[in-house]
């Protein structure tokens, strides 16, 4: 909306306001303004999750160090996304598809998590939807993102191809049979490509939710990768580093900068709030809303692959997961004391803030080894 307002209105006029064409100025002011009103909503929100008694419920069989904190409020993701959602409408250029492509990403998934938290609360229990029906919707969300890429594509502002690490020539296009015009090979070509999109973004929400156990630990996690993926989004929307790291110029990408820096701005400013001891938890709104907009910004961005790295820890732990589950039912042992993996650090005695801070260093690596591989093409 400023962008609209001050550049291409009143620019004429006073000319100072020119600085406001620059994605990079942008930029920093949605960062600012997204965690100025992270910080200033915050007391008021616990203040209200408090008088409405939406307090965290703990599984039973989680560590026993993690029952003091039951009654904390939850559901503070509801910060998190109102502090993304308002600097983005108000920093970026609103005609850009992909901003809003982003912010649906966001929006849709925060809306499952929302729905998951509103039935723990409704149960009084740390269940809230089934495996099945919180699946499905997460699909149903996806989906949704798939429509408005494929609608993208038709515009030829979103390629369907994405980047690899490492190799600068080899460019994967799961549309690539469809672009050959043979009727026989759509299904699958769209089957292919709605299927990685379904991997990529509920892997994502889903491996945000797994980590988010301890206070701050996937908020501050957020704040890496959402960091990384902003220096990302500036680099594919800038003509002559795109072309100097040969990475395919993406349209739209200096704006989605916009939307990464609100992600970082609202991660540090509810991390305020939600550093140890925490005084409020994100929820499942928080956690899915995050790990949906962090994956639709790689797609996006074609840089899908690159994700892997970027959120390494996420994915860690919603490995360890994996492999616990597949452990017990094929052998009938558990790999670790207990998944996810930071719990099983809890377990053999490590303590909390330490875990967060060595986990936070371990993103930070990763996040930086992705960037790297930009050059190492």
């Amino acid at each position: 909306m400023f962008y609209w307002l001050f550049f291409e209105k009143l620019f004429r006029y006073y000319s100072p306001f020119r600085v406001f064409q620059y994605s990079t100025f942008r930029t920093g002011m949605a960062t600012l303004t997204a965690m100025l009103l992270s910080i200033a909503l915050g007391p008021w929100l616990i203040a209200r999750l408090c008088a409405f008694q939406i307090g965290q419920h703990i599984r039973e069989d989680g560590p026993q160090s993690h029952h003091k904190k039951a009654g904390t409020p939850t559901m503070g993701g509801l910060l998190i996304c109102v502090s993304i959602i308002v600097p983005t409408l108000l920093w970026s250029d609103l005609r850009d598809p992909a901003v809003w492509v982003a912010l649906a990403g966001l929006v849709s998934f925060g809306a499952v998590g929302f729905l998951d938290d509103y039935t723990k609360i409704r149960n009084k229990r740390n269940l809230g939807l089934t495996v099945r029906w919180k699946l499905a919707l997460e699909v149903l969300a996806a989906l949704l993102i798939g429509v408005l890429l494929l609608a993208m594509n038709a515009r030829g502002v979103y390629s369907t191809s994405m980047n690899v690490p490492f190799d600068k020539n080899f460019k994967p296009d799961l549309l690539i049979s469809a672009w050959l015009h043979n009727p026989w090979t759509y299904p699958l070509a769209f089957s292919a490509f709605f299927a990685f999109l379904m991997l990529v973004l509920v892997g994502a929400s889903n491996a945000v939710n797994l980590t988010d156990g301890l206070d701050g630990l996937a908020i501050g996690l957020m704040v890496i990768a959402a960091g990384a993926m902003t220096a990302l989004s500036y680099l594919s929307g800038h003509a002559d580093f795109a072309r100097y790291l040969e990475l395919s110029r993406t349209p739209g990408a200096s704006e989605l900068t916009i939307f990464c820096g609100a992600m970082t701005g609202a991660s540090l400013g509810f991390l305020w709030y939600n550093a140890h001891p925490a005084e409020v938890f994100m929820g499942d709104v928080g956690s899915l809303a995050l790990g949906g907009g962090l994956g639709v910004v790689a797609v996006l961005l074609k840089q899908e692959i690159l994700l892997l790295f970027i959120g390494g820890v996420f994915v860690i732990e919603a490995m360890s997961v994996i492999l616990q589950v597949v452990s017990f039912k094929t052998r009938g042992k558990r790999i670790f004391k207990m998944a996810p993996l930071h719990h099983h650090f809890e377990q053999i005695g490590w303590q909390e803030s330490k875990i967060i801070a060595r986990f936070w260093i371990v993103g930070l690596i990763l996040a930086l080894f992705a960037l790297t591989t930009l050059k190492l093409r």
